[in-house]
């Protein structure tokens, strides 16, 4: 992520980056140490997706301050 965003990892902790989610579980988040996005909870297809051929799981990821 932090690559991505072409920032450096002590810039990301900084600025407060976290993961928004819609639903109750937190599938994601942002490793401290490397800045990955890494999964933060198992993921089930068939629990989440059950009767959809096609599964997503959408995030957004926020940077707070200016970029």
């Amino acid at each position: 992520v932090a690559k991505d965003l072409g920032l450096q990892l002590p810039a990301l902790i900084d600025r407060g980056v976290h993961i928004v989610e819609r639903g109750r579980i937190q599938y994601f988040s942002v490793h401290g140490k490397t800045g990955h996005l890494v999964t933060a909870e198992r993921i089930d297809r068939e629990q989440l997706c059950e009767r959809v051929q096609t599964c997503v799981l959408r995030c957004e990821l926020v940077v707070e301050g200016e970029m």
